[in-house]
């Protein structure tokens, strides 16, 4: 199920409190870096669905490359949230989060918002980005280890369920991401599901 909350103004402000109480919660607990931190353009249009979260899915950005300090990651997401907006018409950058080289954990669409970024999984999955190309390159250790404490910070808050199943997004559609050494490493974690449900993109609503 899908709630949108256009013209329910009594609803929405209800959900931004909830939501900065969240926020304030993960910074407390995660290397965290909110969307006015990294100067994020507001959504044209916000979407929530319940949870517990039910799916966690791993991707790369490819391009943006690699960042390694807070100001090039923040450009980073800047740069994804432009070429999603603009160039692909969507409502916000794809990612409910994107992780940098900097070990931080950066806020896209957030939990529980309907995300951009595997079809038929938007509505039902958090979608984690990992900014750089890992095709054959590894993520750095800090920055699996935030994508760690994210997915643990979810589960412990009962926002992803304690059950979840992790794929990464060519288990989705045609695509190379997240890259074939990150999507080696993937298949080590806890919870991922050797699951292919490979359909054409062109065919079907994001």
């Amino acid at each position: 199920m899908v709630v949108t909350f256009s013209g329910m103004r009594s609803i929405f402000i209800v959900v931004s409190m909830t939501l900065i109480t969240l926020e304030e919660s993960m910074a407390c607990s995660l290397p965290y870096v909110g969307r006015e931190i990294w100067d994020a353009k507001p959504p044209k249009d916000v979407q929530m669905f319940p949870g517990p979260i039910p799916f966690v899915i791993i991707h790369h950005s490819y391009i943006p490359g690699a960042c390694d300090t807070g100001k090039e990651c923040s450009r980073a997401m800047q740069s994804m949230q432009q070429m999603h907006q603009q160039d692909r018409g969507w409502n916000d950058i794809g990612y409910s989060f994107a992780v940098g080289g900097d070990g931080r954990v950066y806020e896209g669409r957030g939990f529980n918002v309907v995300g951009a970024h595997a079809p038929r999984y938007n509505s039902k999955s958090v979608g984690i980005c990992m900014i750089g190309d890992w095709r054959v390159d590894l993520p750095s250790e800090k920055m699996i280890a935030a994508v760690e404490s994210l997915i643990e910070y979810g589960v412990r808050n009962n926002i992803i369920a304690s059950n979840y199943t992790l794929i990464g997004h060519r288990q989705t559609r045609p695509t190379e991401c997240p890259g074939d050494r990150l999507f080696e490493e993937i298949k080590t974690w806890p919870h991922f599901v050797d699951m292919w449900d490979v359909v054409d993109p062109n065919t079907i609503a994001t």
